[in-house]
């Protein structure tokens, strides 16, 4: 008797999954996420095309905050500059595949080169800007323009 195992002949098996996992990665693709796919032998693989890291944005009354969460970055890897009313963040993200007997089943993070920008606010002075990283996190403070900060004024009553 031939027995099959779970691996063979997949591609002539219904698969009642394989409709869903379609759909999910239309979805997914609307709204920016990286799809997965399966190759010929039934292995998933993702299709990575960029990545961005996620940032957070701030402000208080001295200065604007973005934090940019960035695993696995090395400070060498990173480069913040300010140009013609844009702050940019630049950078990678690389794989460093061990060489062992170790087989990757699925890899899901992203890797490589990553680009963010982000246009001034009106009232930052982008020659005050100062960066911070470590832990993985990437703080950029951008101080406020002296001349743009509120200020009280005195009230005289006559």
């Amino acid at each position: 008797m031939n027995t099959l195992t779970k691996w063979e002949n997949r591609e002539n098996r219904w698969n009642p999954f394989k409709e869903m996992e379609e759909l999910q990665n239309r979805l997914a693709s609307m709204f920016g996420r990286l799809p997965v796919r399966r190759e010929a032998d039934g292995e998933e693989t993702m299709t990575v095309s960029e990545w961005a890291p996620l940032v957070d944005i701030t402000e208080d009354e001295q200065e604007y905050l973005i934090t940019a969460d960035l695993p696995e970055v090395r400070k060498e890897d990173l480069r913040v500059t300010v140009e013609n009313g844009v702050l940019t963040i630049t950078g990678e993200r690389r794989f460093e595949k061990e060489e062992t007997k170790r087989r990757y089943h699925r890899v899901e993070r992203a890797y490589g080169s990553f680009t963010r920008s982000f246009a001034l606010p009106e009232d930052a002075d982008p020659s005050q800007v100062k960066a911070a990283f470590k832990d993985g996190v990437l703080k950029v403070h951008l101080a406020k323009d002296e001349k743009a900060k509120p200020k009280a004024i005195d009230i005289k009553v006559t």
